[in-house]
């Protein structure tokens, strides 16, 4: 139904709910190889070889020279017609449900490469006993794929990204059968870096920051 608007390049936004969850992502839209925005020590630590080969792009971070380059690679690529993927919650949290603050980097793509953004989303189910007792396999997912959406031309600077980040984390949240209202964060994230106590899909309990 949308191939004309991915073929012309297109920006996805998931929830990031496991270390590989990235290979589910690239098995969907296959044959396309899309490119993802990532932590920068990642791609120079243990992985990092692996991340590269599948289209890791560092985040540069107290760096004005990388940060103009990086702006520039994502700018190429979508130039190009490629396809970009974001985590926009900012980290991993393994297995955990609820859909966590998106920060406004793939809105700012969208808006400035007038690309739209294609939400994306994890769900669990249970798995069968021979993954949980062979392979103590926790939950089996369900990446579930929404429908493009675009910025409001009539909005302009921080209320469109707003507006297209709030559109897109309520997407999100209704591809993994969460309504947005009884979602337990808001949809903007906010620099205040608290740190919360949540559980995982079996009701266990971490402690993780953002």
């Amino acid at each position: 139904k949308y191939k004309a608007v991915i073929d012309n390049g297109v920006i996805s936004v998931s929830n990031h709910v496991h270390m590989w969850d990235y290979i589910a992502i690239m098995a969907a839209i296959s044959p396309k190889k899309p490119n993802v925005v990532v932590w920068g020590p990642n791609v120079s630590g243990e992985n990092g070889k692996m991340i590269r080969s599948v289209g890791g792009i560092p985040i540069p971070e107290h760096d004005l020279k990388a940060s103009a380059s990086f702006l520039h690679a994502i700018k190429d690529l979508l130039d190009h017609k490629h396809w970009l993927h974001v985590y926009s919650e900012g980290a991993m949290w393994e297995y955990y449900q609820p859909i966590r603050p998106f920060k406004h980097g793939a809105s700012y793509f969208a808006i400035k490469n007038d690309k739209p953004i294609l939400p994306l989303s994890f769900s669990y189910r249970k798995p069968g006993w021979f993954r949980k007792f062979f392979f103590h396999q926790i939950a089996k997912f369900t990446l579930h794929i929404g429908e493009p959406i675009y910025p409001d031309p009539s909005l302009s600077g921080g209320e469109q990204e707003n507006d297209l980040t709030v559109k897109t984390h309520d997407a999100v949240c209704l591809l993994a059968g969460i309504d947005p209202k009884d979602n337990l964060y808001p949809p903007i994230y906010h620099n205040d870096k608290r740190i919360d106590y949540y559980t995982d899909v079996y009701g266990i309990g971490y402690k993780g920051s953002w």
